[in-house]
């Protein structure tokens, strides 16, 4: 089972990604706290990492960025970004992020987005 963690501090957000992922492969752990996210996701050897654009004071670009600079790039989790809006994908990459999706989440879009981590 491949882990997965999420970074959202909105129940709904947290709410559709599980809803998303509820058959998939995924054990999920969450977390409301975006500045715990680099050390979590390590000691957590998540294989991939959903985060908010929107979570708390930090927001998803810098947890996205955090995570790049404190990991190997060999030991890096895949990470996808979910976007408020489709306008907003530059950010995603600038951000580093592997891939995207655009809310409101759909669960192919997702599972799409998860594919090369998903073991």
């Amino acid at each position: 089972m491949s882990k997965l963690l999420l970074v959202a501090d909105a129940p709904w957000v947290v709410n559709e990604v599980r809803a998303a992922l509820g058959l998939g492969n995924w054990d999920i752990e969450e977390l409301d706290d975006p500045s715990k996210a680099a050390l979590i996701s390590a000691e957590h050897e998540a294989d991939a990492v959903v985060v908010d654009m929107q979570v708390a004071s930090m927001g998803g670009m810098a947890v996205i960025r955090d995570i790049r600079q404190s990991t190997e790039e060999l030991d890096r989790p895949h990470m996808v970004l979910l976007l408020d809006r489709s306008a907003d994908t530059f950010l995603a990459r600038r951000a580093g992020a592997d891939a995207y999706v655009t809310k409101p989440i759909t669960a192919a879009e997702l599972r799409e987005a998860l594919a090369p981590a998903d073991g």
